[in-house]
């Protein structure tokens, strides 16, 4: 990197040790102590790029996005057309979810990038953390043309080639990446989704083969596990899927530093913060009515209810956004430091409401295109219902609920990745879940009418019925397209990509039965949390 300013040899060495020092502060963990250093360093180097870039990534790792931001700015100034800075800004301000700024300067890298794969591969990384996979696809595919041969970069083409419902694209390139790390784990699983698996074309010997091999690593261990069970069950052999899928969730809950109970407190929290006098007191929000929220448990038509509002024509879906969770949290956690021994969820309840929705629909926008609704299909969002709200009051709020038993199978039987650490254990499960129902029952009795429960088995039976119940819900017109969401060639950005690309069915209800046995410990539990009845 070209420093940006003319510091002498012996200096520059002397300053590239004492930032070396810093970064070695960061990695420890010693925020204070990095920052106390860095401020030092900025303060006798002033124009230098590379203590510029230092105090950006301290000032990120202190929870000072927006600081960063204004660093890694001064950093370009003093060193201009520097590709590293130039992804760091990007970055940056996709951690402030400003996706149309980090686009505009993913662009500007991409001049930079030249015919350099990999440089062109970082830019494409950018691109699809904006919700640009179209464009993050043509990249990756560009950093391959340019050489580029990095077994993770089939992997990332192979993922945003599912999405867009390329699957055949994506297995080839998948196979070719397992021709070079045949115990990728993630890639194998990946492959198992991508089709429905036959007599004729499956991967079941293959995997069974695999698995001596993968059991040193958990993490594959575990991936190939779930592949093999997905597929077993595809060909009909359930007993033999349930059992593969029972060593996969064992292993990979051994390998998660996971506090269920400690989970299921905060969201507990939350119901006790959010009260009927907490949901009566006034506060003004943000009145933008653009909002379209699908909230549930995970694997319960969430996705079907997304491809669905998105054929409308005045409705563009945003994906899985993290941004209310990420959103509120800073703002929480900003107060918190004002308010020392109070309970975050009681903290929560001081913040400026109409900031924080205003700052969300920023970034929801942003992340999908031009419409006058915007869809927001993260499930997790149940636990906001109330503070959602509160930040948007005129906002849509459509809660997808599936018949608890085939909830809780579908959940336990998929691989997510950094998500849901609660579907690796039945028991735990099963509590979630109730949790989970809990806090529905509540947001329905503090703000009545406020939500819209849609029944997915209700949905697949009468889909106009149910389309139309939820247009009006949204204040939108009629629109025969929302019938036929497997015609859309939109992305779809989670787990059920492949499943949503097919025409509506109900091969999926009641799919637990095949596991009645097997899923007794589930019932059990759900009857015991009162769930279900005996």
């Amino acid at each position: 990197m070209d420093h940006g300013s003319s510091t002498p040899p012996a200096s520059l060495m002397a300053l590239r040790q004492s930032i070396g020092a810093t970064f070695s502060l960061l990695r420890q963990a010693q925020f204070d102590d990095a920052r106390r250093s860095s401020d030092e360093l900025l303060a006798a180097n002033p124009g230098h790029a590379e203590v510029l870039y230092l105090a950006s990534e301290v000032r990120l790792a202190q929870g000072d996005a927006a600081a960063a931001l204004a660093v890694i700015t001064s950093a370009i100034k003093a060193a201009p057309g520097q590709l590293p800075l130039l992804l760091k800004k990007a970055r940056i301000h996709l951690a402030l979810r400003r996706r149309a700024d980090a686009r505009q300067t993913a662009e500007e890298a991409c001049e930079l990038a030249g015919h350099d794969g990999h440089a062109l591969w970082a830019v494409a990384r950018v691109f699809g953390q904006c919700n640009d996979l179209a464009r993050a696809s043509l990249l990756y595919q560009r950093a391959l043309d340019a050489g580029c041969s990095d077994p993770s970069l089939l992997y990332d083409l192979a993922v945003g080639q599912f999405f867009a419902g390329d699957f055949a694209a994506a297995e080839r390139n998948i196979d070719q990446m397992l021709t070079v790390t045949p115990m990728a784990g993630h890639a194998v699983y990946r492959r198992s989704t991508l089709r429905r698996q036959t007599l004729e074309n499956n991967h079941v010997a293959e995997l069974q083969a695999k698995l001596p091999a993968v059991t040193a690593n958990a993490v594959s261990h575990s991936a190939c596990l779930y592949a093999l069970a997905k597929e077993l069950e595809d060909l009909g052999r359930f007993e033999e899927s349930f059992a593969a899928l029972t060593e996969a969730v064992a292993i990979k809950r051994k390998s998660l530093d996971y506090d269920a109970a400690g989970e299921r407190e905060a969201i507990d929290a939350i119901r006790s913060a959010y009260d009927q006098t907490a949901m009566d007191a006034a506060r003004v929000g943000h009145s933008d009515a653009g909002a379209i929220f699908v909230v549930g448990m995970p694997r319960t038509g969430s996705t079907l209810v997304e491809r669905m509002l998105g054929c409308h024509s005045e409705v563009a879906s945003a994906g899985e956004l993290l941004d209310f969770g990420q959103a509120l949290a800073a703002r929480t956690q900003a107060l918190a430091l004002e308010l020392p021994g109070i309970p975050m969820a009681e903290v929560s309840r001081r913040i400026d409401f109409a900031a924080l929705g205003a700052d969300y629909m920023t970034g929801a926008r942003q992340a999908a295109s031009p419409a006058r609704m915007v869809i927001d299909k993260m499930p997790i969002n149940f636990m906001y219902c109330g503070l959602i709200k509160k930040a948007l009051p005129n906002a849509r709020i459509i809660h997808v609920h599936r018949e608890p038993m085939d909830t809780c199978y579908a959940i336990y039987q998929t691989l997510f990745n950094q998500a849901y650490p609660f579907s690796c254990d039945l028991q735990e499960l099963a509590a979630y879940y109730a949790t989970y129902q809990r806090l529905m029952r509540h947001w329905h009795a503090v703000m009545p009418g406020q939500i819209l429960d849609v029944s997915y088995e209700a949905l697949l039976s009468d889909t106009e019925a149910q389309a139309r119940r939820m247009l009006d819900f949204c204040g939108l017109d009629w629109q025969e397209a929302v019938l036929d969401p497997s015609a859309s060639d939109a992305l779809a950005t989670t787990a059920s990509a492949a499943q949503v690309r097919q025409p509506i069915h109900t091969r999926s209800v009641q799919k637990w039965r095949r596991y009645e046995i097997q899923l007794a410990p589930l019932k059990a539990a759900l009857v015991a949390a009162g769930v279900l009845t005996d």
